[in-house]
């Protein structure tokens, strides 16, 4: 990240001997002390109105569209012009759970040898910095328009739909976790505008009112 510029790091329940170890790390002492921590994937995102995930693919049957890098990048420099965008990686062992993925967007993935797609994290940030960078120019411009609601209110909306959901029986008890990372997926395909959010908000809180009076009345 410091050598192409990228100053602001946030980090999800790192693991703290190799957290500490890393801030030693030459060049990256001040980046890393400035790092912010964050309980969840959710609070990390919450103001970012894009989400990007990254990936290797091999087996996973994602529910995501993928882009290549090279694709993906000149999306992201302009998604910069007018608002934040979380590039999101995995751990070093496991990468990126089916629970992160919910919270993207769309996937990137670093064409590689089909022999060895695998890459370390370091490796990885490196490469999709550098493709990031090579036109800085797109990033230093910012342009009026209709801006994406940012992922803590899309977060909102997704939480108060889970509650509809649950309130009119339509979530399945045994399948609550796989029915929620699959609506969560849905609702930011929609890529909701900022400027829907509140009514969105106001049409989910009249029918949970409405379908909990009812509950209510009827017992």
């Amino acid at each position: 990240m410091s050598n192409f510029g990228f100053r602001r790091l946030r980090v999800v329940v790192p693991y703290e001997p190799a957290f500490r170890e890393a801030r030693s790390a030459v060049g990256a002492s001040e980046l890393l002390s400035n790092a912010e921590e964050y309980k969840s994937v959710a609070e990390a995102v919450a103001d970012c109105t894009i989400v990007v995930g990254t990936t290797a693919l091999r087996e996973r049957n994602l529910q995501h569209p993928v882009k290549r890098l090279e694709y993906g990048a000149r999306l992201i420099r302009q998604q910069l012009r007018s608002s934040n965008v979380a590039l999101l990686f995995g751990s070093e062992r496991i990468g990126l759970r089916n629970q992160d993925l919910s919270h993207c967007h769309w996937l990137l993935r670093i064409q590689t040898s089909e022999k060895n797609i695998s890459m370390n994290l370091g490796q990885a940030v490196a490469v999709c910095l550098y493709e990031l960078v090579r036109d800085s120019r797109a990033v230093t411009q910012r342009v009026e328009k209709s801006e994406p609601a940012p992922a803590g209110e899309v977060e909102r909306i997704t939480e108060m739909l889970f509650r509809v959901l649950r309130a009119s029986g339509y979530t399945d008890p045994r399948r609550t976790a796989s029915t929620e990372e699959n609506v969560r997926r849905l609702i930011r395909r929609l890529n909701m505008p900022a400027r829907d959010t509140e009514f969105w908000l106001g049409i989910l809180r009249q029918i949970i009112w409405k379908v909990e009076s009812g509950e209510k009345t009827g017992s």
